[in-house]
C-alpha cells in the first residue's frame, strides 16, 4: 500500500473506534498518533531496503508482529504513564492496521495471499533490486499511480482509493479537523499573549 493509504486507513479505522466507543471524535495528538504510526513500519524498512540495503524487502523488521507488538505494548505503556492513554491506544491502532493492510492489499493488487511480509526474521517475502535507491523507486511508483489516475479509464482500484480519501476528508472535517483545529487555537494563544504583553 502507498503511504497516504495507510494514512487515510489508520485515520478512518481509529476515528470510527472513537466514535463508536468513547462516542467522541479523536483529538489533535491521537489524530497524530494514528498517522504517524500508520506510515511508520514503511519509513523503518523500506529506507533500510531500498536505500542502505540492510534488508533485502521493504517487509522487515518494521512490518514484523514480532516487533510490532510490543512496539505498541511500549508506546500505549508510556503514554499512559503520561496520561495520553487514548494517544498510546491512537499509535497501536495506526501501526497494527498497517500490517493486514499489506496482506489484504497484496491479494487486492496482485491477486497472492503472502502472510509472511509480517513474520520477520523467520517469513520471507519478495527482494528487492538494490541497483534502485529509495528516492527512484518511491518516485518511480509515484509516477505509475499518477499515470494511472489521470489517465482517463483509471482502474476499479484507484477509484475505490479516491473514494476512500475523499471519506476520510470529510470524517476529518467532521471531526473537526483535529491537530489543524489545535494548529489554529495554538496559534491563536499565541497572538493573543503576545498582544496582552505588549499593552
Amino acid at each position: 500500500m502507498w503511504p497516504w493509504e495507510h494514512a487515510i486507513m489508520g485515520y478512518v479505522v481509529y476515528s470510527l473506534f472513537c466514535h463508536a466507543y468513547y462516542r467522541a471524535p479523536p483529538g489533535g495528538l491521537e489524530a497524530f498518533a494514528v498517522v504517524f504510526a500508520s506510515v511508520l513500519p514503511d519509513l523503518i524498512d523500506k529506507p533500510l531496503a531500498w536505500q542502505y540495503e540492510i534488508f533485502e524487502s521493504g517487509y522487515a523488521l518494521g512490518h514484523s508482529i514480532f516487533f510490532a507488538i510490543p512496539l505498541s505494548l511500549a508506546v500505549g505503556l508510556l503514554a499512559r504513564s503520561y496520561g495520553r492513554t487514548h494517544a498510546g491506544i491512537a499509535f497501536g491502532f495506526g501501526y497494527l492496521v498497517h500490517l493486514p493492510a499489506d496482506i489484504i492489499d497484496g491479494v487486492v493488487r496482485d491477486g497472492y495471499l503472502e502472510f509472511g511480509i509480517v513474520l520477520w526474521p523467520f517469513g520471507s517475502s519478495r527482494g528487492h533490486d538494490h541497483s534502485v535507491s529509495f528516492s527512484e523507486h518511491f518516485f518511480s511508483l509515484l509516477g505509475t499511480y499518477y499515470h494511472e489516475l489521470f489517465s482517463g479509464d483509471p482502474s476499479l482500484y484507484i477509484l475505490a482509493q479516491f473514494g476512500m480519501g475523499l471519506f476520510a476528508a470529510l470524517l476529518w472535517l467532521y471531526d473537526g479537523a483535529p491537530v489543524l483545529r489545535e494548529l489554529a487555537l495554538g496559534v491563536h494563544r499565541l497572538i493573543v499573549d503576545t498582544v496582552a504583553a505588549f499593552r
